[in-house]
């Protein structure tokens, strides 16, 4: 079980997707404890960065909250992003979104990370990982991840303090990397065979 999202920050509002079949829409942001949408500035770079193979890519969005991330894939020609968000509320509004803005090709998982990702691995082409900061969830996520849920050649993007040492599985090797304030936003592309074969 996660523990729970911390106190210090909410973020109300509006979210603007930037790119794809879906620019210039927004998607609401409830008021929720702990939630860190993801800014228009580190999404775009992110995306910039992934432009080459986002198109038909199956995504996870993990540690979802607002969804921003998976639905911006979504927008920019992913086949398809499940969505895995433990808050029952935040959940609810990754499904209202998605239902408003036609996107048929999203998933909603109400679920901890962990739990999900003790079901029986899918491989996915992008995994989008920010877990709430103060839970040091990176290690346990990544380890869970490499039991089959990466295809191949997967690439990794990773949200984290500056100042955490995240132990990440020697198969992800860093691709890009960018710092916004005291967050860390990372690429990762992983390399070596399936683990699964």
């Amino acid at each position: 079980m996660q523990p729970p999202r911390p106190t210090n920050r909410a973020a109300p509002g509006r979210l603007r997707i930037i790119a794809g079949t879906l620019r210039g829409s927004r998607i609401d942001v409830p008021a929720a404890p702990g939630l860190r949408p993801t800014t228009d500035r580190v999404r775009e770079t992110l995306f910039n960065w992934l432009a080459p193979v986002i198109a038909g890519a199956r995504c996870l969005d993990l540690f979802a909250g607002t969804g921003a991330l998976g639905i911006e894939a979504l927008s920019r020609g992913a086949r398809e992003c499940v969505f895995v968000e433990r808050d029952r509320s935040l959940a609810r509004q990754i499904e209202d979104n998605l239902a408003r803005l036609k996107v048929a090709a999203g998933k909603v998982v109400c679920a901890d990370a962990a739990s999900f990702l003790a079901l029986t691995p899918s491989g996915f082409d992008v995994v989008f990982v920010d877990p709430p900061f103060d839970a040091g969830l990176w290690r346990d996520a990544a380890a869970q991840l490499e039991r089959g849920w990466l295809n191949a050649q997967a690439w990794i993007h990773v949200e984290s303090p500056v100042d955490v040492d995240l132990e990440l599985p020697q198969s992800w090797r860093p691709h890009r990397e960018a710092r916004a304030g005291g967050t860390r936003h990372a690429l990762y592309r992983r390399v070596g065979p399936d683990p699964l074969s």
